[in-house]
């Protein structure tokens, strides 16, 4: 299902580029370099600056110089880079986009980082905690800006979930459980296969884990009750399947009981017929007094729903936030607007909070380094707890 409503995103991005004028660009706009011709570059950076005053679509690179001319053309950069050092080479770039395969991305955002380029990398941020940590203080000595393009997390109706869980209405979370799956599954051959590129459910999925210690506000789990992984056919090492139980702790110190589920490859329904396309991800929170639901979390923006069912009369209500919100409600955005755009995708949220923060301003929200090394700290203690290897830390002899 997530690579359904990546493809709707997709859609999104260019209808709203089809219905609504790019803005006068600032005369001292930021020079954006896109490191690789991903198909995810459209939805996730492109579109995005197109609507943003102070970024230009300045360089692409790709390994391939035709392929990187074609991408120029195609959407309207200044110029094209027929390798990765050369566009980092380039003095003109200020800001630089990774959307490399997940085992490149701490070679080329260190790279970045001496470079002197500020850096918006794809999740999962690295291959392991070791590496992100490397970033991180790469990036600190360095003195420029680095983030892990989490971008669901810079959407108001992230921020309307935060809130409806701390208000204290609810009292205190007790479970929660977190689901992504694909289904159509990845496709064979797909990079998130391979295991020397740092594939795996855990890693490409990580946004399940990213639902649960957002909602928690939790570093590392107290305990790994058991991580039970289902082996690639073709890579054991790879896991097609992730299903973790954990229990974290919350600020005050209680326990929550965590479940957390990943899929690249999840079985239809109706005897193996139908696809799961009503499987967006999510996450279910239960507190003393509700249950609370975030649907689609992962893309809000296309649709999503906040349902707070109350334990003692069983009815239900919904919230629903697409622009504004406890954190960017009182915001003078970049178009002028206070509280942004309904239109915005996740993704054009997350580069206004990038661009504040480059220009030295405090954005309406940001995901702190140490966070993106907790993360991966997280995932590598999952893979041991299943019996397989950390991404990039291992041999690379299949088992």
């Amino acid at each position: 299902m997530a690579l359904i409503i990546q493809g709707a995103t997709f859609l999104h991005q260019y209808l709203g580029a089809f219905l609504h004028s790019a803005p006068q660009k600032s005369p001292n706009a930021l020079r954006l370099g896109v490191l690789s011709s991903a198909q995810i570059n459209a939805a996730a950076v492109i579109r995005p600056v197109e609507t943003h005053p102070d970024v230009i679509l300045y360089s692409i690179a790709s390994r391939d110089a035709a392929t990187a001319a074609h991408a120029a053309k195609q959407y309207h950069f200044t110029r094209s880079h027929d390798s990765y050092q050369a566009l980092l080479d380039d003095p003109a770039v200020d800001i630089v986009y990774i959307s490399t395969p997940n085992g490149l991305h701490y070679e080329w955002a260190a790279k970045a980082i001496q470079a002197g380029k500020h850096v918006l990398c794809e999740k999962p941020f690295t291959s392991n905690a070791e590496e992100a940590r490397a970033l991180i203080d790469q990036a600190k000595e360095k003195g420029v800006t680095i983030e892990e393009a989490f971008h669901w997390q810079f959407h108001p109706a992230a921020h309307a979930f935060r809130h409806i869980l701390e208000s204290g209405e609810h009292g205190r979370i007790i479970r929660t459980e977190a689901i992504m799956t694909a289904s159509p599954g990845v496709p064979k051959g797909d990079i998130r296969w391979q295991y020397d590129l740092a594939g795996g459910s855990a890693m490409d999925m990580t946004y399940a884990l990213s639902f649960t210690r957002y909602a928690l506000r939790s570093q590392l789990p107290k305990t790994i009750h058991s991580v039970t992984a289902r082996r690639s056919a073709a890579d054991p090492r790879v896991d097609e399947a992730m299903y973790a139980y954990l229990t974290f702790e919350d600020a005050q110190g209680h326990e929550v009981h965590s479940r957390i589920y990943t899929d690249m490859a999840r079985a239809w329904a109706v005897g193996g017929l139908v696809p799961r396309f009503w499987e967006l991800p999510s996450i279910e929170v239960e507190t003393e007094k509700a249950i609370i639901f975030f649907y689609n979390a992962m893309m809000p923006h296309l649709y999503h729903y906040i349902a707070i069912t109350d334990k003692t009369t069983g009815k239900t209500k919904s919230h629903r936030q697409y622009h504004g919100g406890p954190l960017w409600g009182n915001v003078t955005t970049s178009d002028g607007a206070r509280g942004g755009q309904s239109a915005w995708s996740t993704y054009r949220w997350q580069l206004e909070a990038f661009v504040d923060a480059v220009r030295g301003r405090t954005p309406a929200y940001w995901i702190p380094g140490e966070e993106s090394i907790w993360q991966m700290e997280c995932i590598d203690r999952l893979y041991r707890a299943a019996g397989l290897p950390v991404r990039g830390e291992q041999a690379d002899e299949k088992e």
